[in-house]
Order: C-alpha cells, then sequence, then structure tokens
C-alpha cells in the first residue's frame, strides 16, 4: 500500500512525484521502457537535436552567401548526427531516472502496469494499491490500416531515429506538423523528399496564409509536395516502396527507398485494462477527464497525451501543475484556463497563439490584424533568413489580443511576448507601448499593432 501509484515517467509523472513526496506522501512511479516519455526518446529532444545538424548542412552550404568559402562540398555523416542525436537523448532519459531513484520516500517499479480494481495496479508478481492513481502514459504513432500498410516496411516518428544513413528519397506521408519537420530535415541532410498529403493543403488546422508559406519554403529548398491524395496505398516495388497517390494532377504514384508514416498519435490505454478500473475512454482511446484532469472514477487522474486535452509537452507539464494546484495547494487551476500555443520547428520556425483567422471570423467578433513581411524585419533581412511573415490579430472591441502567428527567424521565442500578454489579459496598447531591444524579431510586434487594419 503507497498514498499514490503514478503509471508513465514521461514530462507530468517525475515532477507530480516530486510534489507529493514533498508532501509526505509515498509514491510509486511505474515505467515500462523509457524513461523520460515522447519528449526526451522520440518526440522533442532527438528531433530538435537532428533538426540542429540539419540546419547546420544547410547554412554550410549557404556560406558563400556570407563570404565564408569552405573547401569542398558539404558531406553528411549521418551516423555521427545519428549519435550526437543519441547522446543528448541518452543523458536526458537517464537524468530523468536518476532523479526518481533519488527521490525520498519515492519507490521505482520498471514493468507494465494493468488495473486490477480502481485502486490497485499490477506489475508482474507484484500487486499495489493506493487511494490515487495518475495516468501519465503518452502516445505512440498511429499505423492506420490503410490498403497495403502491412505489405512493406515503413518508418514511424520514432522508428526513423534509428536510421545511420541517409535514405535515397524519403516518402512522407502526412502533411503536417510531425511528417514536415522530417520532410526538411533530410532534405537537408540530401535525401530526395515527397511529401504526401490527402488534404487540399498542408497543416489543414492553420489558415491558408500559413499553409501556402509552410509549402512555399518547403518547396524553394526541393521538397516535392502532392497534395489532395484521397487514394493513399502501399506496395513492394524493385526500387523501394510504391506510395500510391492519385492526386489530381502528377503521377499517381511515388516509389520512394523509405516512407515515413507521419499520420497521428494514438494514446497508450489500450492495454492498460482500464476496465477493470471503470475509466471512460472516448472513441479515439483517449481517456475522459474534466478540467482538472479527473476522470470519470473518484482518486484517478489522466496527464499528458493519454488524456486528449493536449499534445505537447508543454501542455503534459502543465497537467501536472494543475493537479498539483488542486490537490495540494487548494489553488482552483483548470485546463480550460490555458491559451492554445505551439510551434513546427521548421527553419525557419512557425510559432501560433491564440485563435486562427478562421476560428475568429467564425465568432463573428470585430477584429484588426497587423501584418508584415519578414523582408521588412531589420534582424530577419541581417540574418540572411527573411522567410515568412508576422501576424497578430486583436479585438476591435475589447481590444484584447485573439491570436497571432510568427513564421521566421526566432518565431518560436518571440511569440511569448504576445502569449504572456494574453496570460495577463492586458488590451493590446499595452504590448503596443512596449519598447522593445533593437534588433530583434520581437521588436515588430508593437509595430504591428500600430498599423491594424480590419480583418476582412
Amino acid at each position: 500500500m503507497v498514498d499514490a501509484i503514478i503509471i508513465g515517467a514521461g514530462q507530468a509523472g517525475p515532477p507530480l512525484a516530486e510534489r507529493l513526496t514533498a508532501a509526505g506522501m509515498s509514491v510509486a512511479v511505474v515505467e515500462r521502457k523509457l524513461f523520460g516519455g515522447t519528449c526526451v526518446n522520440t518526440g522533442c529532444t532527438p528531433t530538435k537535436t537532428l533538426i540542429a545538424s540539419a540546419r547546420v548542412a544547410r547554412m554550410a552550404r549557404r556560406a558563400t552567401e556570407y563570404g565564408i568559402m569552405l573547401d569542398g562540398p558539404v558531406r553528411i555523416d549521418m551516423a555521427r548526427v545519428k549519435a550526437r542525436k543519441d547522446a543528448v537523448s541518452g543523458r536526458s532519459r537517464q537524468n530523468v531516472e536518476r532523479w526518481l531513484r533519488g527521490m525520498p520516500n519515492c519507490r521505482v517499479l520498471q514493468g507494465h502496469a494493468r488495473f486490477e480494481s480502481p485502486t490497485s495496479v499490477r506489475i508482474g508478481d507484484e500487486l499495489l494499491t493506493a487511494e490515487r492513481i495518475f495516468l501519465n502514459v503518452g502516445a505512440r504513432a498511429t499505423v492506420p490500416d490503410m490498403p497495403g500498410v502491412r505489405d512493406v516496411d515503413v518508418l514511424t516518428s520514432g522508428t526513423i531515429l534509428d536510421l545511420d544513413h541517409v535514405p535515397r528519397h524519403l516518402v512522407v506521408v502526412g502533411g503536417s506538423y510531425i511528417g514536415l519537420e522530417f520532410a526538411q530535415m533530410y532534405r537537408r541532410f540530401g535525401a530526395e523528399v515527397t511529401v504526401v498529403e490527402k488534404g487540399k493543403r498542408l497543416i489543414g488546422r492553420e489558415d491558408p496564409e500559413v499553409s501556402d508559406a509552410i509549402r512555399e519554403l518547403l518547396v524553394e529548398e526541393g521538397v516535392t509536395v502532392r497534395l489532395s491524395a484521397d487514394c493513399i496505398r502501399f506496395a513492394p516495388h524493385a526500387d523501394g516502396i510504391e506510395v500510391g497517390v492519385n492526386c489530381e494532377s502528377g503521377s499517381p504514384s511515388v516509389v520512394g527507398s523509405h516512407v515515413l508514416l507521419a499520420v497521428g498519435r494514438t494514446p497508450n490505454t489500450d492495454d492498460l485494462s482500464l476496465d477493470r478500473a471503470g475509466v471512460v475512454t472516448d472513441s479515439r482511446g483517449f481517456i475522459t477527464v474534466d478540467d482538472t484532469l479527473r476522470t470519470n472514477v473518484p482518486g484517478i487522474w489522466a496527464m499528458g497525451d493519454c488524456n486528449g486535452r493536449g499534445a505537447f509537452t508543454h501542455t503534459a507539464y502543465n497537467d501536472f501543475e494543475i493537479v498539483a494546484a488542486n490537490l495540494l495547494d487548494g489553488d482552483p487551476r483548470s485546463v480550460d484556463d490555458r491559451i492554445q500555443a505551439y510551434a513546427l520547428y521548421t527553419d525557419p520556425p512557425l510559432a501560433r497563439v491564440g485563435m486562427t483567422d478562421d476560428a475568429i471570423r467564425r465568432s463573428g467578433r470585430r477584429a484588426l490584424v497587423g501584418q508584415r513581411p519578414m523582408t521588412r524585419v531589420g534582424r530577419a533581412v541581417e540574418k540572411g533568413e527573411a522567410q515568412g511573415f508576422m501576424r497578430i490579430v486583436v479585438d476591435a472591441d475589447s481590444r484584447e489580443i485573439l491570436g497571432a502567428a510568427i513564421l521566421g527567424p526566432g518565431g518560436d521565442e518571440a511569440i511569448h511576448g504576445v502569449l504572456d500578454m494574453m496570460y495577463a489579459k492586458a488590451p493590446y496598447p499595452a504590448l503596443q507601448r512596449a519598447v522593445h531591444i533593437h534588433p530583434t524579431v520581437a521588436e515588430l510586434l508593437p509595430t504591428l499593432l500600430g498599423e491594424l487594419k480590419p480583418l476582412e
């Protein structure tokens, strides 16, 4: 018997264990595979490490633009690139495990946890009981039952990280965030890359202007984009894998040496025996929770990707903060207080906060927008990275900031000036009157707010 069981050592579980043990509780943390969860092992840490290597390759090829002369062509040693990625990811994983194992009053178990009742969990031969159980089990890459997918060897966002060579031709099925990061990355490593997307545009949840800009920068680097792929199928081919596309124009299929499936994430909830605890999931397998992350069963919470309330490291960590605040601090924090914010880590990155233009129009609000291309942002021009744009939308009546997008160098950092103002519920003139440091990308945010025009 312990006071609390935490299943999964991702972004929410370990900090919650620290808070609970500091509050005098005995805690058991169960991890069946790799400490650190998706972010450390197959998500943020390894992919952004690879993206950093790919950016260096890109900048080396552009060296003469900056007056820097290199003797000979740029070569990619993918085995060394992978080794660097493995080292960075491995250190993070080891640090998480060391943190947990050194935590007073915290017991760490490795194995597969399954419920036997609302208060009991079995890990191998051991049965643990607790009045409080927290699920932080994450999600995995989805492999849908597409025609022929079982007849070929496809990669996922996890298994592609094991490659120690550059594919001759990588076909990325799925034109959203994960797929596009890998597409640009491997193109910079030297692979021929084709992105196959079922929809009419890339990253369909974004406004068309954003989607078009992302497509343009990828095509400029040599990535082929095939849209409206309404009948995707797979078949073995003498040169690798044939991917049926059936687009409105172009060849009906494309043959790649490797295929990456990047078509979504599936929660790791199908093998926890949730039915024995009575925990309810939705039609996609996500655990149903209220705005404080409680499931339908008293004493059981779900945090991170498995609850469907956020698909990012930062939202998983915020889930921990919400649970701890309500349980330990008497602070009624809620998921509903969270402002949507995320980034696509292409180069340059796309950073987004708040509502899209389409959502604002549907809301019926009277809105104003300020926008300028990166070609009119001094910092971007000076760096030779003037692709993209900055855009901010405000409510014309309440003067609240509704949303913003920055596609450009440092956009993933600069966007926080907007996000912080939104959390402070400050009217946009407060940001407009701020005096920012020059030369930066963020210094143009006040300028945009001085150039507002009606959102059409």
